[in-house]
């Protein structure tokens, strides 16, 4: 067995590789730069993890989500597996630790988020550390074609200068051709290597439904479809309204959005995964990083902004292999909802440049200051103080960050984490003097490990518990500590940060660039049209249409959608079905003709044209005018 599946083994327990996996663990092993491209589900952290493990040294990983890099720590921690994330809300005395930790200790994956990157202290610290490999999650925000560029990315690129015996490794669930060659690109690989895994996903069936009652049709979903499912909604009012919808007519349903406590999220991810809720309507919040084989069917009630994100979201679907479907409703509405998204995404420049200054004066920052700051950020509070409207505040900020002035986290949850400041002697003597806290103490020694040597997340309630008291009574006890200078104590806080990349500038030198503006507002508005085709196209397999977007133009249609169970119907073979429909296109856009005249013209049997003409008219790729004629719509 070779060395990469004894380490597959020995960790995960898995005999075998999936499909891809071993040739990108290979590549990376002997030190080419790569670009894997790997639908979701398609097991993205073992192709950087296992090469990692195989080498001496440590493995830095780069991702924007905050959450998905603290699940996936824990989760190699659980395998016996060093491992430890910095990212922003962390305090510059618990960063310098793990950085101290990353170069003398023997941890093999160091976590950050891209915004890190740019700091003096990493810069510093990062060429002490042995770096085998670095990995870039979610590689697709690099490019400024993606759907969800961020400037952070780009800092990338100098780290390398930084560690240059380090190949990378970028890793993305969703990327165009055009995408995937920026990725490689601003990566500075110093060979191109793409190697990527048909995006074709036979096992889940796409379905698209146009419902002017979309509860009707997703109750009848949960019912003709057995087993676990996911759905996607717009908005947390929407997640609990039709959760309790689906309970109100005996589905077991349940609503997770990000505007919940961890522990709530947590309790409500957990039951669903034990299968004791069968049902969650949530926001794009839910499903990033959770590994549910046996989802039966994922739903979206509204359009997605970007096939990127449809094909990601509807991807979580069946990763057993076995069959799942993906559905997605759709009315006349949904396209004006969309087109008004679109306007709000991209306010006027005027707009944007009050609101960077107005971002500024929130937190008291004059001109020329404010570079690398981190702070609390409530968006609703900014928007009711300046009198703008939150969407278009929110908007406004992206834009800002798309520029490289800021950048806004995800919603944090950090736990309170302690650290004891005085060594172990100088305890003892505290202890033996005071009887109160000897005993809280011991308690901390017997729950929690490496107290001494970096900062540990700690949970009160369970403190509380092993003691026999309240969990007030822990926090004082911790309160106690930190004022007698025994522990350095950082209580649990939970807050979006916005931190600031430039000082403020003043309006004649802030630069906002109109072609980077434009440019975007295109893209954002090509990608609506795709998603705005995917849904009303009746004509073509929903398999071959998303193949198409990520540049796979050679695909086979799939035979199991609505538009091919539809085609299917006419009792017609592929090749049949293809020949009749391109005889009756060229005829009807070279002349204009009756349907009578079309068919005396076209050769294959009368009754499989009528079939055909009948399955176009049906679907609104033929019109028929007022004086009879044919007329191809396009």
């Amino acid at each position: 067995m070779s060395l990469f599946r004894n380490i597959l083994l020995e960790y995960w327990g898995y005999n075998e590789f999936r499909p891809l996996q071993e040739k990108i663990v290979e590549d990376v092993y002997n030190g080419r730069d790569t670009l894997a491209l790997m639908p979701t589900g398609g097991g993205k952290s073992i192709t950087f993890q296992v090469p990692a493990l195989a080498k001496e040294g440590i493995c830095l990983v780069v991702t924007p989500l905050i959450a998905l890099m603290k699940d996936q720590v824990e989760n190699l921690k659980k395998r016996r597996i060093k491992a430890m994330a910095i990212y922003s809300g962390m305090t510059a005395h618990e960063m310098d630790i793990a950085f101290d930790n990353a170069i003398y200790g023997d941890y093999k994956f160091l976590y950050l988020s891209p915004e890190r990157l740019a700091t003096d202290l990493f810069r510093a610290r990062v060429q002490k550390m042995n770096v085998n490999l670095l990995a870039v999650d979610e590689a697709h925000c690099i490019s400024q074609w993606g759907y969800d560029f961020r400037p952070s990315y780009l800092q990338i690129a100098e780290t390398r200068t930084l560690i240059p015996a380090a190949p990378v490794l970028a890793v993305t669930a969703t990327a165009t051709p055009m995408v995937a060659q920026d990725i490689m690109e601003k990566l500075h690989f110093k060979e191109k290597n793409l190697l990527q895994k048909s995006f074709e996903r036979r096992n889940l069936v796409y379905v698209v439904r146009k419902a002017d009652d979309k509860r009707t049709m997703l109750l009848k979903i949960c019912r003709t479809i057995s087993g676990t499912g996911i759905v996607y909604v717009r908005n947390r009012k929407n997640a609990q309204e039709f959760a309790e919808f689906l309970n109100a007519n005996q589905v077991n349903a349940d609503f997770y959005h990000a505007g919940l406590s961890t522990e709530m999220r947590n309790r409500k991810q957990d039951e669903w995964k034990r299968d004791s809720t069968r049902v969650v309507v949530c926001t794009n919040a839910f499903g990033m990083g959770i590994d549910k084989p046996d989802v039966r069917f994922v739903v979206h009630i509204d359009l997605p902004e970007s096939i990127e994100a449809y094909f990601q979201e509807a991807g979580r679907g069946g990763r057993d292999e076995k069959t799942a479907y993906a559905a997605l409703l759709y009315n006349d509405t949904d396209k004006v909802k969309l087109e008004q998204r679109f306007k709000i995404a991209f306010p006027p420049l005027d707009t944007i440049r009050k609101v960077y200054q107005d971002i500024y004066s929130y937190y008291n920052l004059p001109y020329e200051a404010g570079k690398g700051t981190v702070h609390d950020f409530s968006l609703i509070d900014f928007a009711v103080r300046y009198s703008i409207h939150s969407l278009t505040a929110h908007s406004a900020l992206q834009c800002l960050e798309r520029e490289g002035y800021l950048e806004i986290t995800d919603e944090l949850d950090n736990p309170t984490r302690i650290m004891f400041t005085v060594v172990r002697d100088e305890l003892y003597k505290l202890q033996v003097a005071n009887a109160d806290l000897d005993h809280f103490i011991k308690i901390l020694l017997r729950l929690y490990g490496g107290l001494f040597s970096g900062y540990v997340n700690i949970d009160e309630s369970f403190i509380a518990k092993a003691k026999g008291g309240t969990v007030q009574e822990v926090s004082n006890f911790l309160l106690k500590l930190s004022r007698l200078h025994v522990i350095s104590y950082i209580p649990r806080k939970r807050t979006p940060l916005i931190i600031f990349h430039k000082e403020r500038l003043d309006e004649h030198n802030l630069r906002i660039s109109t072609d980077n503006y434009g440019q975007r507002k295109r893209c954002f508005e090509e990608r609506v049209e795709a998603v705005l085709r995917y849904a009303v196209t009746t004509t073509r397999c929903r398999s071959r249409q998303l193949l198409d977007y990520f540049g796979e133009t050679d695909s086979y249609r799939c035979g199991r959608c609505d538009v091919c169970v539809m085609r299917n119907e006419l009792d017609l073979s592929h090749y049949e079905f293809d020949l009749i429909l391109n005889q009756i296109k060229q005829t009807i856009c070279e002349k204009d003709c009756t349907i009578e005249q079309c068919m005396n013209s076209l050769q294959g049997g009368n009754d499989k044209i009528l079939k055909v003409l009948k399955w176009l008219m049906e679907n609104n790729k033929i019109k028929e005018t007022n004086n009879g004629k044919l007329q191809w719509h396009t």
